[in-house]
Protein backbone atom coordinates (compact mmCIF):
# COMPACT_ATOMS: atom_id res chain seq x y z
CA UNK A 1 0.00 0.00 0.00
CA UNK A 2 1.30 3.44 -0.84
CA UNK A 3 -0.12 6.89 -0.57
CA UNK A 4 1.23 10.40 -0.65
CA UNK A 5 -1.03 13.35 0.17
CA UNK A 6 1.38 15.62 -1.67
CA UNK A 7 1.46 13.61 -4.89
CA UNK A 8 -0.73 14.12 -7.93
CA UNK A 9 -3.75 16.33 -8.30
CA UNK A 10 -6.05 16.99 -5.34
CA UNK A 11 -9.36 15.19 -5.28
CA UNK A 12 -12.37 17.11 -6.58
CA UNK A 13 -13.80 17.18 -3.06
CA UNK A 14 -10.75 18.80 -1.45
CA UNK A 15 -11.86 21.63 0.81
CA UNK A 16 -9.96 24.89 1.07
CA UNK A 17 -11.09 27.30 3.77
CA UNK A 18 -10.72 30.99 2.95
CA UNK A 19 -8.35 32.52 5.51
CA UNK A 20 -9.96 35.95 5.30
CA UNK A 21 -10.58 37.25 8.81
CA UNK A 22 -8.04 34.87 10.31
CA UNK A 23 -4.59 35.19 11.77
CA UNK A 24 -2.81 32.07 10.59
CA UNK A 25 0.47 30.62 9.44
CA UNK A 26 3.49 28.46 10.10
CA UNK A 27 5.68 29.23 13.10
CA UNK A 28 8.47 27.74 15.18
CA UNK A 29 7.10 26.30 18.42
CA UNK A 30 9.47 26.42 21.42
CA UNK A 31 9.77 22.93 22.93
CA UNK A 32 11.97 21.34 25.58
CA UNK A 33 14.88 20.66 23.23
CA UNK A 34 14.64 23.58 20.80
CA UNK A 35 11.84 24.30 18.36
CA UNK A 36 9.59 22.35 16.01
CA UNK A 37 7.44 23.51 13.12
CA UNK A 38 3.78 24.19 13.80
CA UNK A 39 0.76 25.88 12.24
CA UNK A 40 -1.86 28.03 13.92
CA UNK A 41 -5.11 29.72 12.97
CA UNK A 42 -7.39 32.00 14.98
CA UNK A 43 -9.96 34.75 14.48
CA UNK A 44 -8.00 37.90 13.71
CA UNK A 45 -7.65 40.38 16.54
CA UNK A 46 -9.37 38.22 19.15
CA UNK A 47 -8.01 37.13 22.53
CA UNK A 48 -9.31 34.92 25.31
CA UNK A 49 -10.04 32.23 22.76
CA UNK A 50 -10.69 28.59 23.60
CA UNK A 51 -7.82 26.44 22.36
CA UNK A 52 -8.00 23.30 20.22
CA UNK A 53 -4.90 21.18 19.69
CA UNK A 54 -5.08 19.53 16.25
CA UNK A 55 -3.13 16.28 16.06
CA UNK A 56 -1.92 15.19 12.65
CA UNK A 57 -2.59 12.07 10.66
CA UNK A 58 0.33 9.73 10.03
CA UNK A 59 1.41 12.04 7.17
CA UNK A 60 2.26 15.03 9.36
CA UNK A 61 0.97 18.60 9.18
CA UNK A 62 0.07 18.86 5.52
CA UNK A 63 -2.49 21.15 3.88
CA UNK A 64 -5.54 19.17 5.02
CA UNK A 65 -4.53 19.46 8.68
CA UNK A 66 -3.86 23.17 8.22
CA UNK A 67 -7.30 23.55 6.68
CA UNK A 68 -8.84 21.81 9.69
CA UNK A 69 -7.16 24.49 11.82
CA UNK A 70 -8.67 27.23 9.65
CA UNK A 71 -12.12 25.66 9.89
CA UNK A 72 -11.84 25.60 13.67
CA UNK A 73 -10.64 29.21 13.65
CA UNK A 74 -13.72 30.18 11.66
CA UNK A 75 -15.73 28.61 14.49
CA UNK A 76 -13.97 30.83 17.05
CA UNK A 77 -11.05 28.74 18.27
CA UNK A 78 -7.30 29.16 18.42
CA UNK A 79 -6.19 25.97 16.67
CA UNK A 80 -2.62 24.70 16.75
CA UNK A 81 -1.11 21.78 14.85
CA UNK A 82 2.52 20.89 15.70
CA UNK A 83 4.78 18.60 13.64
CA UNK A 84 4.89 15.89 16.27
CA UNK A 85 7.55 13.70 14.73
CA UNK A 86 9.77 16.27 13.10
CA UNK A 87 12.72 15.04 15.18
CA UNK A 88 12.41 11.59 13.65
CA UNK A 89 12.16 12.75 10.03
CA UNK A 90 10.10 14.40 7.30
CA UNK A 91 6.89 12.46 6.66
CA UNK A 92 6.18 14.47 3.50
CA UNK A 93 9.08 12.73 1.77
CA UNK A 94 7.47 9.30 2.01
CA UNK A 95 5.02 7.65 -0.38
CA UNK A 96 5.08 4.17 1.17
CA UNK A 97 3.10 3.86 4.40
CA UNK A 98 4.88 0.80 5.89
CA UNK A 99 8.25 2.47 5.29
CA UNK A 100 6.98 5.71 6.85
CA UNK A 101 5.85 3.78 9.92
CA UNK A 102 9.12 1.85 10.15
CA UNK A 103 11.45 4.80 9.58
CA UNK A 104 9.66 7.55 11.51
CA UNK A 105 6.36 6.86 13.26
CA UNK A 106 7.50 3.79 15.19
CA UNK A 107 10.31 5.86 16.70
CA UNK A 108 8.03 8.49 18.26
CA UNK A 109 7.41 7.94 22.00
CA UNK A 110 4.18 9.17 23.54
CA UNK A 111 6.20 11.12 26.12
CA UNK A 112 7.69 13.26 23.34
CA UNK A 113 4.23 13.93 21.95
CA UNK A 114 2.82 14.91 25.33
CA UNK A 115 5.67 17.34 25.90
CA UNK A 116 5.13 18.99 22.53
CA UNK A 117 1.40 19.32 23.13
CA UNK A 118 2.13 20.85 26.54
CA UNK A 119 4.38 23.33 24.71
CA UNK A 120 1.50 24.21 22.40
CA UNK A 121 -0.58 25.19 25.42
CA UNK A 122 2.22 27.36 26.77
CA UNK A 123 2.44 29.08 23.37
CA UNK A 124 -1.34 29.48 23.20
CA UNK A 125 -1.45 31.13 26.63
CA UNK A 126 1.00 33.76 25.35
CA UNK A 127 -0.81 34.29 22.03
CA UNK A 128 -4.45 34.97 22.83
CA UNK A 129 -5.56 31.55 24.02
CA UNK A 130 -7.54 30.73 27.15
CA UNK A 131 -5.98 27.42 28.16
CA UNK A 132 -8.58 26.96 30.87
CA UNK A 133 -10.73 26.00 27.86
CA UNK A 134 -8.55 23.46 26.08
CA UNK A 135 -9.79 20.88 23.62
CA UNK A 136 -7.97 18.35 21.44
CA UNK A 137 -8.88 16.60 18.22
CA UNK A 138 -6.89 14.22 16.07
CA UNK A 139 -7.12 11.94 13.08
CA UNK A 140 -5.93 8.33 12.70
CA UNK A 141 -2.52 8.45 14.45
CA UNK A 142 -3.82 11.63 16.08
CA UNK A 143 -7.10 9.98 17.01
CA UNK A 144 -5.24 7.64 19.31
CA UNK A 145 -3.24 10.56 20.73
CA UNK A 146 -6.48 12.42 21.48
CA UNK A 147 -7.58 9.73 23.94
CA UNK A 148 -4.09 9.36 25.38
CA UNK A 149 -3.60 13.09 25.98
CA UNK A 150 -7.07 13.44 27.49
CA UNK A 151 -5.94 10.85 30.03
CA UNK A 152 -2.53 12.52 30.47
CA UNK A 153 -3.16 16.24 30.93
CA UNK A 154 -5.75 17.60 33.38
CA UNK A 155 -5.83 20.86 31.38
CA UNK A 156 -7.85 19.14 28.66
CA UNK A 157 -11.57 19.81 28.97
CA UNK A 158 -12.83 17.96 25.87
CA UNK A 159 -11.54 15.72 23.11
CA UNK A 160 -12.78 14.50 19.73
CA UNK A 161 -10.99 11.44 18.35
CA UNK A 162 -11.39 10.54 14.68
CA UNK A 163 -10.73 6.85 13.88
CA UNK A 164 -7.57 6.18 15.87
CA UNK A 165 -6.28 2.76 16.94
CA UNK A 166 -7.69 1.52 20.24
CA UNK A 167 -5.90 -1.74 21.08
CA UNK A 168 -2.48 -0.97 19.61
CA UNK A 169 -0.12 1.81 18.60
CA UNK A 170 2.64 2.15 16.02
CA UNK A 171 5.83 0.44 17.06
CA UNK A 172 7.70 -0.90 20.07
CA UNK A 173 7.90 2.35 22.03
CA UNK A 174 4.18 2.33 22.81
CA UNK A 175 3.68 1.52 26.50
CA UNK A 176 -0.09 1.97 26.72
CA UNK A 177 -3.02 1.83 24.33
CA UNK A 178 -6.36 3.63 24.41
CA UNK A 179 -8.13 0.70 26.07
CA UNK A 180 -5.62 0.95 28.93
CA UNK A 181 -6.51 4.56 29.76
CA UNK A 182 -10.13 4.97 28.60
CA UNK A 183 -11.61 4.48 32.06
CA UNK A 184 -9.44 7.21 33.60
CA UNK A 185 -9.88 10.34 31.51
CA UNK A 186 -9.51 13.96 32.60
CA UNK A 187 -12.09 15.09 30.02
CA UNK A 188 -14.99 13.62 28.05
CA UNK A 189 -14.00 12.40 24.58
CA UNK A 190 -16.22 11.98 21.53
CA UNK A 191 -15.00 9.08 19.40
CA UNK A 192 -15.94 8.93 15.70
CA UNK A 193 -15.39 5.63 13.87
CA UNK A 194 -16.20 3.92 10.61
CA UNK A 195 -18.08 0.65 10.61
CA UNK A 196 -16.10 -0.51 7.56
CA UNK A 197 -12.69 0.48 8.94
CA UNK A 198 -10.57 -2.66 8.66
CA UNK A 199 -7.81 -1.09 10.78
CA UNK A 200 -10.09 -0.59 13.82
CA UNK A 201 -12.22 -3.71 14.43
CA UNK A 202 -15.69 -3.11 15.77
CA UNK A 203 -14.88 -5.42 18.68
CA UNK A 204 -12.30 -2.83 19.73
CA UNK A 205 -14.97 -0.12 19.56
CA UNK A 206 -17.27 -2.29 21.68
CA UNK A 207 -14.45 -2.86 24.18
CA UNK A 208 -13.92 0.91 24.31
CA UNK A 209 -17.58 1.50 25.10
CA UNK A 210 -17.38 -1.05 27.92
CA UNK A 211 -14.27 0.57 29.41
CA UNK A 212 -15.89 4.00 29.27
CA UNK A 213 -19.06 2.76 30.96
CA UNK A 214 -16.97 1.33 33.83
CA UNK A 215 -14.77 4.40 34.18
CA UNK A 216 -14.66 7.72 35.98
CA UNK A 217 -17.06 10.62 35.43
CA UNK A 218 -15.25 11.92 32.34
CA UNK A 219 -15.15 8.43 30.84
CA UNK A 220 -18.86 7.91 31.44
CA UNK A 221 -19.60 11.29 29.86
CA UNK A 222 -17.71 10.27 26.73
CA UNK A 223 -19.56 9.12 23.62
CA UNK A 224 -18.76 6.86 20.68
CA UNK A 225 -20.39 7.19 17.26
CA UNK A 226 -19.98 4.59 14.52
CA UNK A 227 -20.85 5.46 10.91
CA UNK A 228 -21.91 2.07 9.52
CA UNK A 229 -20.88 2.59 5.89
CA UNK A 230 -17.75 4.66 6.49
CA UNK A 231 -14.22 3.30 6.31
CA UNK A 232 -11.04 4.82 7.65
CA UNK A 233 -10.28 8.54 7.18
CA UNK A 234 -13.80 9.54 6.19
CA UNK A 235 -13.12 13.22 6.99
CA UNK A 236 -10.03 13.32 4.74
CA UNK A 237 -11.51 15.19 1.79
CA UNK A 238 -8.26 14.99 -0.19
CA UNK A 239 -8.42 11.17 -0.24
CA UNK A 240 -10.78 8.63 -1.85
CA UNK A 241 -11.87 7.54 1.64
CA UNK A 242 -13.84 10.80 2.09
CA UNK A 243 -17.56 10.42 2.80
CA UNK A 244 -19.20 13.82 2.65
CA UNK A 245 -22.36 13.10 4.65
CA UNK A 246 -20.54 11.31 7.47
CA UNK A 247 -17.78 13.93 7.48
CA UNK A 248 -20.32 16.73 7.73
CA UNK A 249 -22.18 14.99 10.55
CA UNK A 250 -18.97 14.27 12.44
CA UNK A 251 -17.80 17.86 12.08
CA UNK A 252 -21.07 19.22 13.44
CA UNK A 253 -20.91 16.77 16.34
CA UNK A 254 -17.37 17.94 17.08
CA UNK A 255 -18.35 21.61 17.09
CA UNK A 256 -21.30 20.86 19.37
CA UNK A 257 -19.02 18.87 21.69
CA UNK A 258 -16.52 21.71 21.96
CA UNK A 259 -19.30 24.26 22.38
CA UNK A 260 -20.66 22.18 25.24
CA UNK A 261 -17.38 21.77 27.12
CA UNK A 262 -15.28 24.77 26.11
CA UNK A 263 -17.87 27.56 26.10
Amino acid sequence: MSFSPAAGQPAATTIHTDPQGLSHGDFELPVADGTIAAYHAAPQGKTGLPVVLVVQEIFGVHEHIKDVCRRLAKAGYLAIAPELYQRQGDASQYTDIPKLVADIVSKVPDEQVYGDLDACLAWAAAHGGDTARTGITGFCWGGRITWMYAAHNPAVKAGVAWYGKLSSGHGPLIKQVVLDVAADLHAPVLGLYGGQDASIPLQDVDALKARLAEGNAAARASEVVVYPEAGHAFLADYRPSYREDDARDGWQRMLAWFERYLA
